[in-house]
């Protein structure tokens, strides 16, 4: 079941996937870009970077670091996106709901992120992507098998 789940079938047509594309490789390419400016401010940052649920600020740049710059070269993979997107999630979501409180236009971004996110979560990475040739190739071995 949670095979299925993270490799479903695609019945979707090709002009759907290419969309899913494009929205994996912008959205993930601009949020890559957000955790290389982390990645490179690291020593400035920690200094002012909000402590979320009690992690400190250091943990939090980390966690925010690794959604941000390993999440998103995933996602532009289209690698685990499923699994990958729930961080990126959680993430965007303690930065709308906690960092901004949930006010417009401050968290404008958080939220876009977040909704994103949330879609590709959902709707899976399409047939250009690492986990649809996965998917083909495990399809293939267990006909071999039967």
């Amino acid at each position: 079941m949670l095979y299925n789940y993270l490799f479903p079938q695609y019945f979707r047509g090709k002009g759907v996937s290419l969309l899913i594309l494009l929205i994996r490789l912008v959205f993930g390419a601009l949020f890559f870009t957000h955790g290389v400016d982390k990645m490179l401010h690291f020593s400035d940052l920690l200094s002012s970077y909000p402590s979320v649920l009690g992690f400190g600020s250091y943990m939090t740049l980390m966690v925010t670091i690794f959604c941000e710059f390993c999440c998103s070269l995933f996602l532009i993979a289209g690698l685990l996106v499923r699994i990958m997107t729930v961080p990126m999630i959680l993430a965007m979501g303690v930065a709308f709901f906690d960092i901004h409180d949930a006010l417009l236009p401050e968290g404008e971004l958080a939220l876009i992120y977040l909704i994103v996110f949330i879609i590709l979560f959902l709707t899976g990475p399409g047939r250009f992507s690492v986990d649809y040739l996965i998917d083909r190739k495990a399809q293939s071995q267990r006909k071999n098998i039967k």
